[in-house]
């Protein structure tokens, strides 16, 4: 009879059991669908993202006859664009223009950005709230609504045709005061507090204390700066009509509408100024991913 109970007892925690484990079992199986279909939507996302660079990059060692033939590797391989590209213009003096602007820019505007954002996130004055609200506010202003009246005061101060007419103006931004200032509100005060008994004003701090530990930030907004003003083109094709100040991105536009037919040039010169930014953003992704994890934003 016991043995009888034991076993009807125990067919009774198996029945049980089966069907709570195949349930347990149809949970698990429930998330790996659910990543699978995930992984394959990133997947179709990034062959739709990086299909038009590829067909850019392979199609610029194509010749005139087949560079719209519709195939993605080229039947009649060929640098002869690329070398047309850099003896018919003076496609170098346009990579070294944009260079250069784009690297002031970025330097002038890391520097005066982190110490506005370290002061609006750390000093305490009458209005800093309501002066942070204004700076922010100004992202909400689209660039055509400012452009004529920045023409107009780079005329009057007479930077038109020139290197600051076009690096001062873009020099000032406020998404990276607001990503900076976000980024120094989520650091410890402990290290800036005991800086302070230490004797250090508050430019050490910044210095010394701050700075250094903005790294990551620092370099991810490097990119995005370096990347917004090498492609830059409205600004500089108002700013300047001196061809030795002609950025990359309006040589390409007039060398578009010069040879208009001849798209396995425009292809080739639209190539040479896309990898350098496509190597920096590979070497520098992680950087890019840290600070967004880093940056603080609530």
């Amino acid at each position: 009879m016991a043995s009888d109970t034991l076993t009807t007892g125990a067919g009774r925690t198996g029945g049980a059991a089966g069907p709570g484990g195949s349930g347990a079992t149809a949970g698990r199986r429930r998330p790996l669908s659910s990543r699978a279909g995930l992984t394959a939507l990133a997947v179709v996302l990034s062959v739709i993202s990086v299909l038009p660079v590829l067909w850019m990059l392979t199609s610029s060692f194509k010749t005139r006859e087949t560079v719209t033939d519709g195939k993605l590797i080229p039947t009649d391989f060929t640098f002869d664009n690329f070398v047309y590209v850099f003896t018919e213009v003076p496609f170098a003096r346009y990579l070294w223009n944009s260079f250069f602007i784009s690297a002031v820019i970025t330097v002038a505007a890391l520097f005066f950005h982190s110490m506005a954002a370290y002061a609006l996130a750390r000093l305490r004055f009458p209005g800093r709230e309501k002066l942070f609200g204004a700076i922010f506010a100004t992202l909400l202003v689209t660039a055509p609504v400012v452009l004529i009246p920045l023409f107009m005061v780079a005329r009057e101060l007479g930077l038109l045709d020139s290197y600051a007419g076009l690096i001062i103006p873009a020099i000032f931004n406020a998404f990276g005061i607001f990503l900076l200032r976000q980024f120094y509100l989520g650091l410890p005060k402990e290290l800036e507090e005991a800086a302070v008994i230490d004797g250090c004003g508050h430019w050490r701090v910044y210095w010394n204390i701050v700075l250094p530990m903005s790294r990551p930030i620092l370099s991810a907004l490097a990119i995005f700066f370096f990347l917004a003003n090498w492609n830059a083109f409205v600004w500089p094709l108002v700013a300047t009509s001196d061809q030795d100040l002609t950025v990359v991105q309006l040589g390409i536009a007039s060398f578009q509408t010069q040879y208009t037919s001849n798209w396995n040039y425009i292809l080739a010169a639209a190539t040479v100024a896309a990898l350098p930014m496509l190597i920096l953003f590979f070497v520098f992704q992680r950087q890019i991913v840290e600070s967004i994890k880093t940056s603080g934003i609530k």
